[in-house]
């Protein structure tokens, strides 16, 4: 990490780090307790069974996942989305031009509807040029987007996956339908843990770059 912080401040951004693993710890129990809902059901001559109290173990295992994750992404989200503006402050000093939106939507943009799927994005991929500029660089010479879009593309799946994992449990009548939902929610959950280091991965790339395109 770098040595002087101007904008976002180490402190916020250690604070996103851990918290990006909290959120991805949580995703890992869940997909283990995916897994100890498969191994509850079994097949017989091609019907489906599962003992009501393994069942019941597994789904208990979930709802205390899902206690700890909603804290721990209530606690992500706020400050991520602080250090997401915050940057977006301090990288619009050095490229005053190179935004299509103010700095508000930093945080408006993940409110919108629909529109959170790509505008914080955009945002973030304007933050990324305007670091990349700097003496002897071109507006297109800096380095590679290729954190954004994978921190981005993980992101946005996940979402979009456990939402349709979601709806499809609430729509399952029978166990194959049940395991065929929690199969969408697992991968689901292990792609944001892909996200969460993603995640991290940029959002300490871009401070560096902010930091040295500052001095």
């Amino acid at each position: 990490m770098p040595d002087r912080m101007p904008g976002p401040g180490r402190p916020l951004l250690v604070a996103v780090c851990v918290l990006l693993a909290g959120v991805a710890v949580c995703d890992l129990f869940a997909v283990y307790a995916g897994f100890r809902t498969h191994f509850a059901v079994r097949a017989d001559g091609g019907f489906s069974f599962a003992r009501q109290d393994e069942l019941e173990s597994a789904d208990a295992l979930f709802r205390r996942v899902d206690r700890f994750y909603v804290l721990a992404l209530t606690a992500c989200a706020a400050l991520f989305v602080t250090w997401f503006h915050r940057m977006r402050r301090a990288t619009g000093a050095l490229a005053p031009d190179g935004f299509r939106w103010g700095s508000g939507w930093a945080i408006g943009a993940w409110f919108v509807p629909v529109a959170f799927l790509w505008m914080p994005y955009r945002i973030a991929v304007e933050m990324w040029a305007a670091c990349s500029r700097g003496p002897g660089r071109g507006a297109g010479s800096g380095p590679s987007l290729w954190p954004v879009n994978l921190w981005w593309g993980t992101f946005a799946g996940s979402l979009l996956l456990r939402w349709y994992a979601g709806r499809s449990h609430q729509r399952a009548d029978s166990l194959t339908a049940v395991l065929d939902a929690v199969t969408l929610g697992m991968v689901g959950d292990a792609l944001n843990v892909v996200a969460a280091g993603a995640a991290a991965y940029f959002v300490v790339r871009l401070t560096r770059m902010q930091v040295a395109a500052g001095r």
